[in-house]
Parts: structure tokens; C-alpha cells; sequence
């Protein structure tokens, strides 16, 4: 049972964008000749792409969603989207740009993409579909019977803007043709340690619960914290990669004089800094790791990696 219904949701998934692709792949076949819906499309590339999330991720997705009483999708999707959508920018008739800076950044995308991919199929036992985030489950209880349609722009519309935002540099990058330089450099040094960044910090969290649940298995206690490697020096660290990253494509659109595009990095950070409240008050209200947290909190950087600080009381709690 649990084999069929893992083959399903891969089908699934692998269907669902295929409006969007079909109907672009289209556009750009004939998109030169005499029909209003492909003209319009030619002129406002930006709309464009916001009109194919709408349909085939706000509603379509919502509707599979709705269905499978799962919202289990948009979390995979959002390690994919990006990359869909620097493609989109990329060849789009109007798209002008310098060529390297195109090749590096679509380059930086995958690679970021497939980590990410990566990491979500681990957490995930190699499962399509598992489970959804635990806070749309949370959300779900709080909203009850409102559910069915609150999940509409919780879930999905607000991805939409997320998304978008976040991927502006991406627009921007294939709307400007200017000379590569030395800030292309840096953009690219920032990307690429933010990647890095993230994988050894998901990673370490991986076999740490993992470690912890052979513990749980065996009937012995678990490790009420993990404190090693970048989790020593930073609470988060993945988010911070996470967030380091965003804002390291945002340079590339700085460089090229867009400077408007960081609203998208200064969104995706103020919804992980709600996010990382959400998820150290769901560690508080663990009774085995309660109070190591509360230490963890008060000598550990929330964000940034940075070294111990004391803390009163410290070696009387542990």
C-alpha cells in the first residue's frame, strides 16, 4: 500500500507542472505570430510568469491538494520552481543578457536546487508525498473547518509571492546586458558558500535526529540537543545558509543597478525569522529538552555563526 501510494504522488508530481511547460513550450513556438494571448505574454514576460504560478500551482496545486487532504506538494515544489523559472527568464524572446552571467547564475540555481531536493528526500525516507510541513498540520488544527479555503492563500497565493520575489534577481539578470565584473565574483562566492553552508549544517541535523531516533528504538534516552559542528556556533544555521544565499543572488541584481529586488531576500528572511520562533517554541514545549534549549538559547547566535557567549547559571543547569 504505502509502495503504491508513493508511486502515485511521484506521478503526481511529475504531471502537475506540465500546463505551465506545455503552454510555454507553445508560447515560444508561436509566439511570433498574430494571436492576442501569445502577444500579450511576448510583451510582459514578469506577468507572464505570474499568471502560470496562479493557475498551475495556486489552483492546481491547491486542488490535488485539497483532494489528498495533504498539502504535501508546494514543499517539494519550492526546491523546483526556481530552477523552472530562471529558464523561463532565460528564453524568453526578450531576455538580453550577458552570456556568462547567465551560464553561472542557472548554474548556482541547479546546484542550490539539488541540494535542497536532496535534503527534502532524506528528511523524507526517499518517500514522494510522506507527510506535509508540520505547520500547515498545526495550522489546520488551529483553523478547523475554515481549513479548505484559509490553506488556499496560507499555503499557496503566499508562495506565489515568495517565489516571485525571491527570484526577481533571477528576472533581472536576464533583462540586462551588461559586462561581467568583480562583484559577479563575490555574488558568486557568496552563493556558493551559502550552498555549502546549508548542506553540512542539514546534514549534521540529519544524523543528529537520526541518531536520536535509533536512541528512541532502542528504548534509551536521546540527545535533548544537538550542539556540534555549526549548530555550536549558530542556532540555525541552515537558515542562515538558507538566507545567505537568497541574498547573494540578490547581488547580482544590485551589480546590475536593480537594487528594488532585495524586498524578495528581506521577505524570505522576516518569514524565517517567524519561522525560527515557531520552531524554538516547539523545541521548548519538549520536556527533555526544555531547559538544555533555554541554555542553547542563551550562549548560542540565533542566525550567524559566532563564537559561545557565557550565560549566568550556566553550569548549574547543566
Amino acid at each position: 500500500m504505502a509502495t503504491h501510494s508513493n508511486l502515485k504522488n511521484a506521478l503526481i508530481a511529475f504531471l502537475a507542472p506540465l500546463p505551465s511547460l506545455l503552454f510555454y513550450l507553445s508560447f515560444l513556438r508561436h509566439y511570433h505570430e498574430d494571436n492576442p494571448l501569445y502577444n500579450w505574454c511576448y510583451h510582459h514576460p514578469l506577468l507572464f510568469a505570474n499568471v502560470l504560478f496562479f493557475f498551475n500551482v495556486n489552483i492546481l496545486f491547491y486542488a490535488i491538494g485539497y483532494l489528498q487532504s495533504s498539502h504535501w506538494m508546494i514543499d517539494l515544489y519550492w526546491t523546483v520552481i526556481p530552477v523552472m523559472l530562471v529558464h523561463f527568464y532565460a528564453n524568453h524572446p526578450l531576455a538580453q543578457y550577458n552570456v556568462w552571467r547567465c551560464k553561472v547564475v542557472i548554474l548556482l540555481t541547479w546546484i542550490w536546487s539539488i541540494r535542497l531536493t536532496h535534503n527534502y528526500f532524506r528528511r523524507e525516507n526517499w518517500q514522494w508525498g510522506h507527510r506535509q510541513d508540520w505547520r500547515f498540520t498545526d495550522m489546520s488544527h488551529q483553523f478547523g473547518k475554515n481549513w479548505w479555503w484559509i490553506s488556499f492563500f496560507v499555503v499557496y497565493f503566499s508562495q506565489q509571492i515568495f517565489l516571485i520575489g525571491i527570484c526577481l534577481p533571477m528576472y533581472v539578470v536576464h533583462s540586462e546586458d551588461k559586462p561581467w565584473n568583480i562583484w559577479d565574483f563575490i555574488a558568486v562566492f557568496i552563493c556558493l558558500s551559502a550552498i555549502i553552508i546549508a548542506y553540512y549544517a542539514d546534514t549534521e541535523l540529519y544524523n543528529f535526529v537520526s541518531g536520536n531516533q535509533k536512541l528512541k528504538e532502542l528504548g534509551k534516552p536521546m540527545v535533548p540537543n544537538l550542539d556540534e559542528g555549526l549548530w555550536r556556533y549558530s542556532r540555525h544555521p541552515n537558515y542562515f545558509g538558507e538566507q545567505l544565499w537568497w541574498w547573494g543572488l540578490f547581488l547580482f541584481a544590485w551589480n546590475l543597478g536593480q537594487t528594488w529586488t532585495f524586498v524578495g531576500a528581506l521577505a524570505n528572511s522576516l518569514c524565517l525569522a517567524h519561522v525560527t520562533v515557531l520552531v524554538e517554541n516547539r523545541m521548548l514545549k519538549q520536556a527533555y529538552r526544555a531547559e538544555a534549549y533555554k541554555l542553547y538559547q542563551r550562549t548560542t547566535s540565533v542566525w550567524i555563526p559566532w563564537f559561545k557567549s557565557s550565560a549566568k547559571g550556566k553550569d548549574k543547569e547543566t
